[in-house]
This record gives C-alpha cells, structure tokens and sequence, in this order.
C-alpha cells in the first residue's frame, strides 16, 4: 500500500517535470525567433535620383530662345542643349534668366550651364568656362528702309539702340561714348528694334541671327540690314561655371557628336534655312 502510494507519486511528479521541461522549450524557440528575423538581409537603400542641370536662358532672343503661346521655351539653342544633353547622357531642365543677372545666378551656383546666344570674349573667360564654339556670329545694323545709313560710323551722331550688356552694346558704346545719352540700352534686342519702328532711335545694332530673323518676320516694320567690316566675327559658346571641368568635358563630347553625326547641321538648317557655310569650330 505504501509502496503504491509512493509510485504514483513518483509517477505524478515526473509527469509534472517533463510538462515543465516540454513549455520551457517552447519558451525557449519563441524567444529565438526574433534574432533569425534580425539576422535577415535588410532590403538595399533606394537609388539616388540622376542629377538634373540647370540651364539659364534669356528667352526674349528669338530664333536662339524664346517663349511660345503655351510659356514653352523654345528655339536654336534650346535644341542644340537638348540634343548635346542627349548624347552625354545627361539631364536637363531650362529656366528663363533675364540677361542682366544671368552671369551671376552661374556664379552663385544657381544655374550649372548658359546658353543665350553669349559671345565668347577674353573679358568672359575670366570668371567661367566656355564650351568649344557651337554658332559664327556678327553684329548686324537694323535701319529704316529710307534710311542714308550705310556703315557703322555713320552711327556716330545718332541715337542708337542696344541690348544692355550685349557685344553690340560693347561696340556701340566704343564708337559715341560708354555715357553717351545717344546710346539707348534696352532689356532685350526686341524691344529695340520696336523703339526703331517707333522712331525711338535711328538704328539698332545686334547679332546678325536676332536682326535677320526680326526683319524677315516683320516686314511691316519695314527695316533693311546694313553689315560692316568693321564688325569683328564672333563665336557663341555655352558657359559653366569657372572650374567646373567634368561638366565642360561632357557637354564638349556631345556637342563633338551631334556636329559629326549631321544632327547639328539638321537643327541649323531648320531656323536658318541651309546648313551653315562652314563647319563651326
């Protein structure tokens, strides 16, 4: 009798042990989970977005750049940008920038790249860097159709109208005087040329391509051309910032290809007309 007491309770007890020993496994493989959740490869970081440049472009300077009817800026150098962006493999996105301040937003870091028809000029090259010539341009003379003038001296003592900061107000500025009240400073070429038709000045003095394309659309105005060898030839470039090499490397690639591949010659021909003369260099 005692003896069966006793072997139940032995029974009994080891029943409770191994119970006790099969929760405190499961205790112990509920608690590990977590750390195999951890030990887990984490998902990669998200790839960072391709840089997008930031091109300045005065766009009152048709055909070069301009605004349409739907606020687009549009034009020669804005496709001649697009297609070297293409070719390098880059991202682009234009702003319009007034002339004035279009330099300093470069220098500021405000913008990364210019293209607005800029001459390049000793004076220039000093505070950025200019890409390998993309457009042979001229100063051009726009008079009435009646008007006597025949040659850029003949503008000596008459009111003449330029863009402000442009190579024509450059060379205007030499001839009657930098503070010369006969020196009539315009913020666009455009708006020179209408203070022509108004009789506000006696001639305008511009690059050929915004003259020439400014008469054949308004022929209402009324205006003829005169050119003078005098004027000297000039190259237009696009600018970036003063040291910004890798920039400078990719935009002269692509501008290399879209001349030797005939995409170049193509966008030419489109605003003026026929391929250019000779290839530019």
């Amino acid at each position: 009798m005692t003896h069966s007491l006793t072997t139940r309770r032995f029974l009994k007890t080891s029943s409770l042990l191994i119970a006790g020993l099969v929760l405190a496994a499961c205790g112990k493989q509920e608690a590990a989970a977590p750390a195999a959740s951890a030990a887990a490869p984490s998902a990669p970081p998200p790839a960072a977005a391709a840089k997008v440049y930031v091109v300045g472009t005065d766009a009152a300077y048709a055909p070069f750049e301009s605004q349409n009817e739907k606020g687009e800026i549009v034009g020669f150098d804005i496709d001649v940008v697009s297609a070297v962006a293409k070719k390098a493999g880059i991202e682009v996105k234009f702003v319009n920038t007034p002339w004035e301040g279009i330099f300093n937003n470069l220098a500021q870091g405000d913008r990364d790249l210019l293209v607005s028809a800029i001459t390049i000029t000793d004076e220039r090259k000093q505070t950025m860097d200019f890409s390998a010539p993309y457009f042979d341009a001229q100063q051009l003379i726009a008079v009435k159709a009646d008007s006597k003038i025949a040659k850029f001296d003949d503008l000596k003592k008459l009111k003449v109208g330029v863009q402000t900061g442009t190579t024509g107000d450059e060379v205007v500025s030499k001839l009657i005087g930098k503070t010369s009240t006969a020196v009539k400073r315009f913020e666009s070429t455009p708006l020179a040329l209408k203070e022509l038709e108004s009789g506000g000045v006696d001639a305008v003095v511009a690059d050929n391509g915004v003259v020439i394309h400014y008469v054949a659309n308004n022929t209402g105005a009324q205006f003829k051309t005169v050119a003078d060898a005098s004027f000297t030839p000039e190259q237009y470039g696009l600018a970036v910032k003063k040291g910004n090499a890798e920039l400078l490397e990719k935009i002269n690639k692509g501008l290399a290809d879209i001349k030797a591949d005939g995409t170049y010659d193509k966008i030419y021909t489109q605003y003026f007309g026929a391929a250019p003369a000779a290839a530019v260099k």
